[in-house]
């Protein structure tokens, strides 16, 4: 961060253009000419019109500055105090005028007056970046740095993939920042997407869970939506508003206003009290402050980011989140390891022909734990129930549940164990389970039921990431706001969840459509970080088929479809979410699916269109994957193999959709053939269909 004490006078860069007189010598040497009457009676007139505009002119300031490659503009503007940012694309006006800003205690807007403002061109950042879908890469940006008035700068980057600003205070005494300003104004009437809050009543309440609803903006619904959001420019120009580096502050919320075709953001206020529900001891939030944050000392608020995409295959390799979050505050990450869990609570503990009565038991967990270790799996989850969940204490099991007889047995087999607990359970007990369970052999906590993003949700996620790091212990954070870049900072995080997944299967309504879904959220909510969707059903229906069953849960789509979900997601931690008992008696599925990586070399996404169909193509060490996936239109594929490095052959192993597979959607087909970087195949996918592709040397 650049301090206000590195700013100098010879900093400022850009000056109100002040209108003075020229083509008169400066020099006092010089003669001037006899005025004349006619020239005197102009710049009498001259002088006056200056007296006039002058007040103006330096009431208002502007700033620019473009991308590296010179395609986005970002205008800033100071009228009389007050900032407003405009976007272009190649000229084209991606966001007309629109104020921004922080508003600090009484409930005024601040004015944020321009001191000085510094420009620095071609900053190139080598970015380290495990666990991503891309273990390095290079980022390149030119920034605009503002010093405001009030012990405030506010730093602008400009990438040739997006804009992104975020606001700097430095202030001993504590602040209370009671709102902050963020309106996009949209030209025209674009497109928008937006995930709804699903609680209409406490709109800031709720898992972060919902379809993407493309709307003109003039009939969007006034509900907030969290991020990410999509506006929809037309061929293929898209805009997507994410946040990074949100750190004791809280997540922004977006607020459709559907007359003046305007974005607003909007942010759940500062909490006051809590109270529990009694089922998980579960805290919310009953009465809130009138403001939505406090801070103190030197303050880095949250970037927010304006992702500009050409064509839609770029939006799921979008690196802005992870680039702006704060760089890894652990030593050492050697021993954190990604991979794939069997999990109990999808198919209900569902096992068939086993000689005991599976639930939440000791037998029922030496099963999963074998089934793992004898089908290639790292992990196996214990979710809800391994504790008393009334009790909201994690400390004490079940008497059912023998934790270090079952963590031992599974070490011996090489698979690693999971704990399921409640963020403010977890919270109440931080250093205590972190210690007991490190030192039992646990690997990670998939940690449920935040369900807010208000400042002191943020503040506790940050505790226990930071509490679990220092006790080599990985998270997966399930009822979770949008990812946030958090994931870099702490790379313990291995995986969110804040995805509408499989577990809906389970008692959504028939009109819920799954497949387009699935072709939507990747292109939008993977801009912000990885998902845990929990894919992997072996019961798979067609549309006019499927119902929700609870105990025996079954997927809308393909079997394909199903498996390709494990190549097109960024996903270092995941889960196999049917009964093993199914994936025995499927055990190419199986076998494939075990065989897919958790961690990649190069992520490409190489065909789509948002809404309609995605084909990912991944790489790790000298093996290639591709995951296909259509909505519920049928559609014929041609998969071209010229990404092959030339002069070499490859093994090609294929599962696609079977001949009947719109009517009996678990049908498959399985192919291996030989191919080099001149082959192409011809795939048809069936409704809600995919396809699933290992490509190995020979």
């Amino acid at each position: 961060m650049i301090s206000l004490q590195q700013l100098s006078d010879s900093d400022l860069t850009h000056e109100p253009d002040t209108p003075r007189i020229t083509g008169y010598p400066k020099d006092k040497k010089t003669k001037y000419p006899r005025l004349t009457m006619k020239t005197d009676r102009f710049i009498k007139s001259s002088i006056l019109f200056l007296i006039l505009i002058i007040p103006f002119a330096l009431s208002a300031k502007r700033e620019s500055i473009n991308s590296p490659n010179g395609k986005i503009t970002l205008n800033v503007n100071d009228e009389n105090g007050h900032l407003s940012m405009s976007i272009y694309d190649s000229g084209k006006e991606l966001l007309s005028p629109s104020p921004i800003g922080l508003v600090f205690d009484a409930g005024s807007s601040y004015k944020s007056e321009i001191k000085k403002s510094k420009i620095k061109k071609n900053i190139r950042e080598m970015i380290e970046a495990p666990f991503h879908h891309t273990p390095k890469y290079e980022t390149i940006y030119n920034e605009l740095l503002l010093e405001l008035k009030g012990n405030i700068q506010i730093e602008f980057r400009v990438y040739d993939d997006g804009v992104a600003y975020r606001y700097l205070t430095k202030n001993k005494k504590e602040s209370i920042i009671n709102d902050e300003i963020f309106e996009l104004n949209l030209p025209g009437d674009p497109i928008v997407y937006l995930s709804h809050s699903t609680n209409p009543e406490k709109p800031f309440a709720m898992a972060f869970q919902n379809f993407y609803k493309p709307t003109p903006i003039s009939s969007a619904s006034p509900l907030p939506a969290f991020l990410p959001a999509t506006v929809d420019y037309n061929d293929g120009l898209k805009m997507t508003i994410l946040e990074s580096d949100l750190e004791s502050y809280p997540g922004m919320f977006l607020q459709a206003d559907s007359v003046s075709s305007k974005l607003k953001g909007v942010f759940a206020k500062y909490p006051k009290s809590f109270d529990y529900y009694p089922w998980r001891v579960q805290k919310f939030v009953t009465s809130t402050e009138d403001y939505i944050a406090k801070t103190k000392g030197e303050k880095t608020f949250p970037w927010r980011i304006f992702a500009i995409t050409e064509i839609d295959t770029q939006m799921p390799v979008n690196n802005l989140v992870y680039s702006l979050a704060s760089p890894s505050r652990m030593d050492d990450i050697s021993w954190i390891r990604p991979g794939k869990a069997a999990w109990e609570w999808w198919n209900d503990w569902g096992l068939r022909n086993v000689p005991f009565k599976a639930g939440i038991n000791n037998e029922t967990y030496k099963y999963f734990i074998d089934f793992a270790a004898d089908n290639g799996l790292d992990y196996v989850v214990l979710d809800e129930g391994w504790y008393d969940p009334k009790s909201g204490d994690m400390l004490t099991t079940i008497p059912e549940i023998d934790l270090p007889m079952l963590s031992e047995y599974a070490r011996e087999k090489g698979v690693g164990l999971w704990l399921w607990t409640v963020f403010n359970v977890l919270d109440s007990q931080l250093e205590e389970a972190c210690r007991k369970y490190s030192e039992m052999g646990i690997s990670g906590f998939k940690v449920d039921f935040l369900d807010r993003n208000d400042q002191e949700a943020v503040e506790m996620t940050y505790r226990i990431a930071d509490a679990t790091a220092k006790h080599n212990l990985m998270l997966d954070l399930h009822g979770f706001y949008t990812p946030t870049g958090l994931n870099r900072t702490y790379p313990n995080i291995v995986n969110y969840e804040s995805v509408f997944g499989m577990e809906e299967m389970k008692w959504s309504d028939p009109s819920v459509d799954m497949p387009e879904y699935d072709v939507t959220f990747p292109f939008i909510r993977m801009m912000a970080g990885p998902v845990d969707f929990t894919p992997g059903a072996m019961l798979n229906r067609s549309k006019s088929d499927w119902k929700a069953v609870y105990s025996t849960p079954m997927s809308q789509g393909t079997r394909t479809h199903q498996i390709a979900h494990y190549i097109v997601h960024d996903t270092p931690f995941s889960m196999l979410a049917d009964s093993p008992s199914n994936y025995l008696e499927n055990k190419d599925c199986l076998d494939f699916i075990a065989s897919i990586p958790s961690e990649w070399d190069m992520t490409d996404v190489i065909d789509g269109v948002m809404g309609e169909y995605i084909v990912t193509l991944r790489k790790k060490d000298d093996v290639w994957f591709i995951g296909g996936q259509t909505d519920w239109n049928d559609r014929d594929y041609e998969l071209d193999f010229s990404f092959l490095p030339g002069g070499s052959k490859f093994k090609v192993t294929i599962v696609i959709d079977g001949k009947n597979a719109d009517r009996q959607a678990q049908d498959h087909e399985w192919e291996t053939f030989t191919a080099d970087s001149g082959s192409k195949k011809s795939i048809h996918m069936a409704p809600g269909g995919g396809f699933a592709v290992r490509i190995d040397p020979l």
